[in-house]
């Protein structure tokens, strides 16, 4: 489990084609500082096992599965990734509950820069909409952030400077694709409500 609050901005070292999967080796000298093999990394929102590590960077399979529901799929060798370890029980817990289960794939809209700020609309998959209200947490690439606008489609966020500083969502453009996950306290409220036939 993650809480959406981005430790390191790293970066795309190394990829190894498979037959139906993919072998990254990620640089990310923050977050390999106390990993184990086997332990979990959220990569711009998307869970991840450390299979191998050295002083500076460690390397992940990526399933076919997981290369068919997020942007992964487009990962190219030099690329910036959002990194995060997974929470301890002494973690401060300072976003929300983040799986990094990748609900779907999402993409840039607009963004309209502000003097302190910056307006950014993702298109959200309609599927997830439902899951989505004002003032509430959507994870858009491993980045915890509160919805400020709700539209048919799309949510808009405000982003501080710091989190355009120091994640990948700094500098995401038009058309480019981002991992959302949805609320997973809103999905279980669905399942609950379905379950009892309400």
């Amino acid at each position: 489990m993650f809480t959406g609050i981005v430790e390191e901005l790293g970066r795309v070292k190394a990829i190894e084609a498979q037959e139906d999967a993919l072998r990254i080796t990620i640089e990310g000298p923050l977050v390999v500082s106390d990993i184990h093999r086997g332990d979990s990394i959220a990569v711009s929102g998307t869970c991840l096992t450390a299979v191998e590590n050295d002083e500076t960077s460690f390397t992940a399979d990526v399933m076919l599965e997981t290369l068919r529901r997020t942007s992964l799929d487009g990962i190219k060798v030099g690329d910036p990734v959002n990194l995060e370890r997974a929470m301890t029980a002494a973690t401060r817990f300072g976003g929300h509950v983040v799986q990094g289960h990748v609900d779907g794939v999402g993409q840039i809209i607009s963004r309209e820069p502000s003097e302190n700020w910056e307006w950014v609309r993702v298109q959200v998959p309609s599927e997830l909409m439902k899951y989505v209200v004002l003032k509430g947490s959507i994870t858009i690439d491993g980045v915890s952030l509160t919805v400020n606008e709700v539209g048919d489609n799309f949510v808009g966020l405000s982003l501080i400077p710091e989190t355009l500083r120091l994640t990948t969502l700094g500098a995401k453009h038009p058309g480019d694709k981002v991992n959302v996950e949805a609320d997973v306290m809103a999905k279980h409220i669905e399942r609950l409500l379905e379950a009892r036939g309400i």
